[in-house]
């Protein structure tokens, strides 16, 4: 076993394809809640929780001991040889869960672009319809339907094509960037006159907050006209849930600040405290469309995942996770608007709960991305020992994703070093002002 990153970031450039990046070249060895440490020993605050998967922190005590349990009943059955309880316990509550008053019931699957295929998959089949719509910005997943889907080309969708046909793509609403409601809407109208009969559609995805996009929050106004066109034209309304989920916006799911019902929901990443596991969760008579066989796969609703997922919602309930993530929010957000002041470089605080991002920006302008210091502030802030992650569609915000069981002391710490890294980057790219 290697015991240096650098060694071990050689063997992995020689064994590993290039299209698989890395943001850091720091190896894990283990982990707890909000803290990880390298081979090397040296220990670090986790900003990132895998991208959003570790809600409840890394191998939490309830999820650990949950998969131990199950290790030692069976590890695999496949759901639709023999199926098994943890599967139909955790699909009812999330049925019970999912926003609206209308039955539900729930697909379990392995990963979040299997959700979005088969949530696609479900609503051609409920409409007998083929088109798709959704947003720039967005992202689905990374296979051939989920790229199509996606609305960033470099690096998802070049070179991969020909794309899924039939699948339309229209502005998210970001009002620093001078796109609003009413353009997203004016798009969408427009789309239906030029381009295909709202009548061939089958669905409209959004997530209710970008993720790989930059943190932008769907406005309530645009989820609600999205709910009515959907109703008035027999079209499906599909809420990626996939990032926003599991408490991360300081509700269950980010839609229900919009106060809308989806027909269908895509879930993943932190349902399962870091088992891979997802789900499509839905209105059942939509959900029940397709026949016997038309759905699944192998390793879909993993009895190991199934069993972590249980935990899961108990650690959400028992450690009031949904009200800790607006604490984090607050505090998250006091401190980066003081930082605000001191660095014109943040142009944009966004947050939702939990869910926080900021914008760099040169001349303290939205015209101005600036991806060059992001890159340099997420190898700063590694060097320091804080886990952070960039996203967005100039690639120049960085988001936090802290674990909601984040104690006080290491959230402090954390941004103590993340401010370290801003006025180091900053300064070195003479943005900082002298007050900095």
């Amino acid at each position: 076993m290697s015991n240096s990153n650098s060694d071990l970031h050689q063997r992995r450039q020689n064994a590993i394809p290039r299209g698989v990046s890395n943001s850091l070249a720091v190896y894990t060895e283990r982990a707890a809640n909000a803290e990880m440490w390298d081979v090397e020993g040296k220990r670090y605050i986790d900003f990132a929780s895998g991208i959003a998967v570790l809600n409840t922190g890394h191998v939490h005590p309830k999820v650990k001991a949950a998969i131990a349990a199950q290790l030692e009943k069976f590890t695999h059955t496949c759901f639709q040889v023999t199926p098994y309880e943890s599967y139909v316990a955790l699909a009812e509550q999330l049925n019970a869960l999912a926003p609206g008053a209308t039955p539900k019931k729930t697909i379990f699957l392995t990963t979040g672009a299997e959700a979005i295929e088969n949530a696609v998959k479900i609503a051609r089949f409920h409409t007998k319809r083929s088109a798709v719509i959704t947003f720039s910005g967005g992202f689905h997943g990374r296979t051939l339907a989920c790229i199509s889907l996606t609305g960033k080309v470099q690096p998802y969708k070049a070179g991969f094509g020909p794309m899924l046909p039939e699948v339309y793509h229209i502005p998210f609403p970001m009002t620093y960037h001078g796109i609003s409601v009413e353009h997203s809407l004016e798009a969408l109208e427009q789309l239906f006159k030029a381009d295909v009969d709202p009548a061939r559609v089958a669905a409209i995805i959004i997530e209710p907050v970008l993720g790989e996009g930059g943190f932008y929050q769907a406005p309530a106004e645009l989820l609600r006209k999205l709910r009515a066109l959907c109703d008035q034209h027999g079209i499906v309304l599909i809420a990626d849930e996939i990032q926003t989920g599991f408490g991360r916006t300081g509700r269950m799911f980010a839609i229900e600040y919009s106060g809308i019902e989806p027909d269908l929901m895509t879930i993943a990443k932190s349902v399962s405290g870091g088992v891979p596991l997802s789900a499509v969760i839905g209105k059942a008579d939509i959900m029940d469309s397709p026949g016997p066989g038309g759905l699944g796969g192998t390793f879909a609703g993993s009895p190991l995942a199934c069993a972590a997922g249980l935990a899961v919602l108990e650690v959400i309930r028992e450690e009031q996770l949904l009200n800790r993530a607006s604490h984090i929010g607050h505090f998250m957000t006091s401190r980066l608007k003081g930082l605000q002041v001191r660095f014109p470089c943040i142009g944009e605080i966004r947050a939702l709960g939990a869910m926080v991002a900021i914008e760099l920006v040169k001349k303290g302008s939205a015209d101005f991305p600036d991806p060059e210091l992001t890159r340099a502030l997420v190898q700063a802030a590694g060097a320091k020992g804080l886990i952070l992650l960039s996203c967005g569609i100039y690639a120049n915000v960085i988001r936090f994703l802290a674990p909601l069981t984040i104690p006080d002391a290491l959230l402090k710490e954390g941004f103590h070093l993340f401010e370290q890294a801003l006025q180091e980057v900053a300064s070195t790219s003479s943005i900082a002002t002298t007050a900095a």
